[in-house]
């Protein structure tokens, strides 16, 4: 087995931050001015570097050290121990590497800024070699065995082939304490999603029962239509939607338009007065019902049951397609990261299909800063007027 071990346990990535951390390594390991940062400044380090990433287009690598066994051997060498850690981290390390205690005692984090275009296995050779030997060399052999090492790359690269979209939360610890930050006020939006959504399922019965008729009656085929969607995290789950389309549909169709449309390839209308939107205009795949269902958005209703157990919310960003997220820029990916996806949100309410794209990311993104119970209740009061003009719906 080696030495140093480059697999970071399930159980330590899903640990909470401690948001009360210090800095328990004052002034140890200086080096031309760099230090050790504590829990909190780190953490805000590792948060600046992936919006750097998201603009400059370099990515950059987090090295996770796990030190908590290392310096749980009860022999009172646990400072001198963290002080040798860091030093060899330190040396090691480049002057614009970033180091700091991504969990206090726990896990010391190393930014490794701007890899270049090396493959990441190649990256975490040549850093794993680096710290292993200096570890070595600065710690008895059973203290070395104790402490593991993990790699995380940021932006996430996906293998050829996979259909794994879920991020790394590793990466976005912010995320993690901006979430515990808002418990309470989650926990109250949750509630809202419960009780609204099952209070909707009842009430509108008699609804869902009528467009399940006249989809049967319009065209062949099932009255639900299920795709699947990516939710937070990049999670996947199953939507669902009635049918408004022929069951022979080519999927490729709206794919390659999306595609388009997202690198802003799609021209407006003729007349040039109108922008593109979102969704594709007089599509063929629609049926004449179907039409109808889009126009009003009662093809969206069946995702009350998604909200009732737990895959969205009543109010947040639309979760996108998974071929639609492979077409996103970095930056676009944060709309599925920092809120849960919901049935209506800010997007639908100020710009729907008429907005471009980035301009709905945009929207998205303010709406997950800004986000507040008073917010949803907002935007759920302005949905119905917005549903009845059918403005910017197709």
């Amino acid at each position: 087995m080696s030495v140093v071990r480059t697999e970071l346990r399930e159980t330590q990535a899903a640990k909470r931050l401690n948001a009360g951390a210090h800095l328990t390594l004052k002034k140890r390991g200086v080096s031309s001015g760099r230090i050790v940062l504590h829990e909190d400044a780190f953490v805000s380090m590792l948060y600046l570097e992936r919006r750097r990433a998201e603009r400059a287009q370099k990515p950059f690598v987090l090295m996770l050290v796990d030190v908590k066994n290392a310096i749980a051997i009860k022999d009172g060498q646990k400072t001198l121990t963290l002080g040798k850690v860091t030093k060899a981290l330190l040396s090691v390390t480049r002057e614009t590497d970033i180091v700091g205690w991504y969990l206090e005692d726990q896990l010391i984090g190393v930014i490794g800024t701007e890899v270049g275009n090396a493959k990441p296995k190649t990256v975490q050779g040549r850093m794993l070699e680096k710290v292993r030997a200096a570890l070595v060399e600065a710690l008895p052999t059973e203290k070395v065995s104790k402490i593991t090492v993990s790699f995380h790359f940021f932006p996430e690269e996906e293998e050829d082939g996979s259909t794994d979209h879920s991020a790394n939360i590793t990466l976005y610890p912010d995320l993690s304490r901006q979430e515990e930050s808002r418990k309470f006020a989650l926990g109250i939006k949750r509630s809202m999603d419960f009780v609204g959504s099952a209070a909707a399922l009842v009430l509108l019965a008699p609804v869902f029962a009528a467009v399940s008729l006249a989809i049967k009656f319009t065209s062949k085929g099932p009255v639900l239509f299920k795709q699947e969607r990516l939710g937070q995290y990049g999670r996947k789950f199953t939507v669902l939607k009635f049918r408004s389309m022929r069951t022979d549909c080519d999927a490729r169709i709206h794919e390659e338009y999306v595609s388009q449309f997202i690198a802003g390839q799609v021209i407006g209308t003729s007349q040039g007065s109108e922008p593109p939107v979102f969704k594709i205009q007089k599509d063929p795949r629609v049926t004449r019902f179907g039409r109808f269902l889009r126009r009003t958005s009662l093809d969206e209703l069946p995702q009350f049951w998604n909200v009732m157990v737990g895959d969205m919310s009543l109010v947040g960003p639309r979760p996108p397609l998974p071929y639609e997220f492979k077409a996103y820029d970095l930056w676009h990916r944060r709309r599925v990261l920092e809120i849960k996806p919901g049935i209506t949100g800010l997007w639908q309410v100020k710009g729907r299909s008429r907005t471009r794209f980035d301009e709905m990311v945009r929207l998205d993104l303010k709406y997950a800063r800004a986000w507040s119970i008073w917010l949803d209740v907002k935007i759920l009061l302005e949905t119905p007027g917005a549903v009845l003009t059918g403005e910017g719906a197709h």
